[in-house]
């Protein structure tokens, strides 16, 4: 065996192996995922090869003193929620969530699943699933660029390989031969 058979070899089979490196890397475990909520100018701390980093920005959370974020006066309570906190009030019977009068609990269901479409209205709309996957695949999306470029790197190579030897063939060479040192006069 040659030396450049053995070169071309070993090329084909470091350009192989490289190229089905991103592969087994999809493989493997699915790397950490870090969901940071970051406030006003922070920064979102970067992702790293372990660790996908998803960050969510929302507002100051101070805007308003501690002193006067929360009032339990009468007089900072809307209109609106003053009939709401009376509505219930002397409910009793069908569809309402008591225990007074026929199928008084009833209403319990309605009332909790309400109070879910009300959470859910008022949540704020950070959809962390989402946000971490639109994070993965632009790591996948990543790793796909870099196997093509590899990919097209190594079939690159053995197209220039592969017009070597026939070159060689068409002049009469045997392609496997070595080549005579050139001697450069100093």
């Amino acid at each position: 065996m040659t030396v450049k058979t053995i070169i071309a070899a070993f090329g084909l089979a470091s350009g192989l192996g490289f190229a089905t490196a991103p592969a087994a890397a999809q493989d493997a475990s699915e790397p950490k995922v870090n969901q940071v909520i970051v406030y006003g100018d922070q920064a979102c701390p970067p992702s790293t090869e372990e660790e996908i980093v998803v960050c969510v920005r929302q507002e100051d959370p101070f805007r308003i003193p501690s002193a006067l974020r929360q009032s339990e006066s009468k007089e900072n309570e809307s209109w609106a929620e003053r009939v709401t906190a009376n509505r219930e009030v002397g409910a009793t019977g069908v569809g309402s969530c008591d225990t007074v009068g026929p199928e008084g609990q009833t209403g319990c269901g309605v009332k909790e699943i309400q109070q879910a479409y009300d959470e859910k209205r008022n949540s704020s709309d950070v959809e962390m699933g989402r946000l971490v996957s639109e994070a993965r695949q632009a790591r996948l999306a990543e790793i796909d660029e870099t196997s093509r470029l590899e990919q097209e790197r190594v079939e690159a190579l053995e197209a220039e390989y592969e017009a070597r030897r026939q070159a060689a063939e068409a002049a009469g060479q045997d392609p496997d031969a070595e080549p005579l040192p050139v001697i450069v006069a100093d």
